[in-house]
């Protein structure tokens, strides 16, 4: 008898620190994997509170989705946004190049919700809105305390419906536009052969099909007799850091055209073949280029490829990386930043350009007219 009860409490001792080893395996685990035992636990008490004693009956998904956007917020970074099943098809139909809403592309500066371009031909254009008007209200509703997503997510809507728009301007002028929301399909590329020997051509935002229409257009051109080239990148917002790449491929000689740089230190550097600069480049600007525009004027300034016309940049040297969290929803979340080739990061910064042009008019003609006539010295001193 005393033999059978000592074997039972060896298989209870045993069985109690097998659970333990279980368990510790367990809290390790979940230490690894968030990096803090203490705030896991803090959190799973507080679901289980509001699981169990919350008035109402729980939806757990929205408890969930919640926690997530509220994680990403926590980070402080306007551009790391969660992407709930709204929000995530957006960002994949507007990379394909169409998207619902006004076409006006909003960035965080200075804790200001700022218009870096509104897209040209679109309603947001009509409506007069412009590149570094702060947005502080929509339909009535301040955006102070709101996130970068929450303010993008009242532009958009269905087509054919009004929203409106508070904006303070640059000269501090507030008023208030209304606007009639359409489907926004954008044409990025557009060009043509100025006089004197000198191609044109205009980018819009650098989606999924710009780096091989910008090739298609820049040849059009050359076989045209193009032998100088005005690349026009005002109030492009940004877009496809991959696309950028392709469009200084053709520009920008044999090097680097940008590093890209993450929290580890590990850095990834996309490098033109080109073997020398075939054409000279001016490239014009203004507070409205941002992010992969400010790339590849970047690129062509540090490699004295081209040479820059017009006003200071946005400022947007991050890079963002979007994963799914599962078929519908994902986290678009900050995971580099970029350098140009000569290691300049113009992050909060921008790029001022070689030669400093305000513009004269609404659609900034002096500009334009300053780089051709750069590009006609060039060409005259061949």
């Amino acid at each position: 008898m005393l033999k059978k009860r000592f074997s039972i409490v060896t298989v209870v001792i045993a069985c109690i620190c097998s659970c333990s080893l279980v368990i510790a395996a367990l809290l390790y685990g979940l230490q690894s994997v968030t990096g803090s035992l203490p705030g896991t636990l803090k959190f799973m008490r507080a679901l289980s509170i509001v699981r169990s004693s919350f008035i109402e009956s729980v939806d757990y998904d929205k408890l969930y989705e919640g926690a997530i956007k509220g994680m990403v917020n926590a980070l402080g970074d306007p551009y790391s946004v969660y992407l709930d099943e709204e929000s995530f098809k957006s960002l994949v139909t507007s990379t394909e190049g169409h998207f619902g809403g006004i076409g006006v592309v909003i960035g965080m500066k200075d804790n200001n919700f700022v218009v870096i371009a509104p897209l040209k031909g679109t309603p947001g254009d009509r409506a007069g809105i412009k590149s570094g008007d702060k947005i502080t209200a929509i339909d009535g509703k301040k955006t102070a305390g709101q996130t970068l997503e929450e303010v993008v997510a009242q532009i958009r809507g269905k087509e054919g419906t009004t929203v409106e728009i508070e904006l303070k301007t640059v000269t501090g002028e507030v008023k208030t536009v209304r606007v009639i929301r359409s489907d926004i399909k954008l044409e990025t590329v557009a060009g043509e052969m100025k006089s004197n020997k000198i191609g044109y051509i205009r980018i819009g935002m650098f989606n999924e099909n710009t780096g091989s229409d910008f090739i298609k257009k820049f040849h059009e051109l050359e076989g045209q007799g193009m032998e100088g080239l005005v690349l026009d990148l005002r109030d492009n917002p940004g877009g496809l850091l991959s696309e950028s790449v392709k469009v200084a491929e053709l520009m920008v000689p044999k090097g680097p055209i940008v590093s890209v740089t993450e929290r580890s230190g590990k850095s990834v550097t996309e490098y033109s073949s080109l073997e020398k600069a075939k054409y000279p480049v001016a490239v014009i600007v203004n507070q409205g280029s941002a992010s992969a525009a400010e790339i590849v004027a970047g690129a062509l300034q540090d490699t004295k490829a081209g040479k820059l016309f017009g006003t200071k940049t946005f400022g947007k040297g991050s890079v963002q990386a979007v994963s799914n969290l599962d078929e519908s929803t994902g986290m678009k979340l900050t995971i580099a930043r970029y350098y140009t080739p000569s290691g300049r990061s113009i992050n909060g910064t921008g790029i001022e350009p070689d030669v400093l042009v305000e513009p004269t008019s609404e659609n900034g003609e002096n500009q334009l007219n300053e780089a051709i006539s750069y590009l006609e010295k060039e060409l005259a001193k061949k």
